[in-house]
């Protein structure tokens, strides 16, 4: 089959939730509904391990087809890479990246496969890490259902590069907040300067409001008020409190709309939890 006109399957992963849409490919192509489905963590297993499970049953079909995958934040490690100017080669940008994560996650990174965005002497790179064995699953996935893994991309870096244009400002903040967890990476100048991916445990407003204000003390340099942009589908109602010294600046869908397989609160329970066509 020419990959021309190969169909292409799109998912989100997360650790209690698999979102796919798939559009057939052709002069006029189609895109069929999303189709969302709720799972719970198995015990005493990785917490992809219920994802993966419902994601193949939905997977019987793919033969022939492309699948892009979107992990979940909660499945992905991130360091910022500072700017170093002697670092040129991609082995020593690889060997960098390397320290970076040892430093922040000790030996835990033996068992991640480690990948950096494009590298700039002068403004740094991002380093993201996912499990060894999370890979080698969907790989296997792949063998087996016979369809090409086109592109896995962690959720932070999907939702950035496509909204990358419309983010503004010397200093800026980009938080992505799914179900569980909230994400921040700070960009001072155009130089990567932090990431933090941390678990919700009670409030995602109150719980954003104390990371960006942590973030702010480590930068050193905190403004009267500080614009954050957010990202943050699965909570469509959060807000930050009046005269807090942040303002959330939403990301404007209307110009680069949200990718179809992006989670959202999920109201339509009637297409929940059912096959994908």
């Amino acid at each position: 089959m020419s990959r021309l006109w190969r169909d292409q399957i799109e998912v989100f992963l997360a650790p209690e939730r698999v979102d796919l849409v798939r559009s057939a490919r052709g002069f006029k192509p189609v895109q069929s509904a999303k189709v969302t489905v709720l799972c719970e963590l198995v015990q005493g297993a990785p917490i992809w391990e219920s994802a993966l499970r419902q994601l193949e049953e939905k997977l019987g079909d793919a033969a022939g087809t492309e699948l892009v995958m979107t992990l979940s934040n909660h499945f992905v490690r991130y360091v910022a890479l500072p700017p170093q100017a002697e670092i040129t080669s991609p082995e020593e940008v690889k060997s960098y990246a390397t320290f970076r994560m040892r430093e922040v996650y000790a030996e835990r990174v033996d068992s991640w496969i480690l990948s950096i965005s494009e590298w700039s002497p002068v403004y740094g790179a991002v380093c993201a890490a996912i499990p060894r064995d999370l890979m080698a699953r969907v790989e296997d996935l792949a063998a087996r259902y016979q369809f090409k893994l086109k592109e896995i991309e962690p959720y932070l870096a999907s939702a950035y590069d496509r909204w990358q244009k419309l983010l503004r400002g010397n200093k800026m903040y980009f938080a992505v907040i799914e179900t569980g967890r909230i994400c921040i990476a700070l960009s001072v100048n155009g130089i990567w300067y932090s990431i933090r991916n941390q678990r919700i445990l009670q409030n995602a407003g109150n719980e954003l409001l104390a990371a960006l204000d942590q973030e702010a003390v480590l930068s050193g340099n905190k403004e009267a008020i500080e614009l954050v942009h957010l990202f943050a589908p699965e909570h469509p109602d959060l807000m930050l409190p009046e005269n807090c010294g942040w303002r959330a600046v939403p990301i404007q869908t209307g110009q680069i709309p949200v990718l179809a397989h992006y989670p959202t609160v999920t109201t339509d329970y009637a297409r929940m939890n059912q096959c994908l066509a």
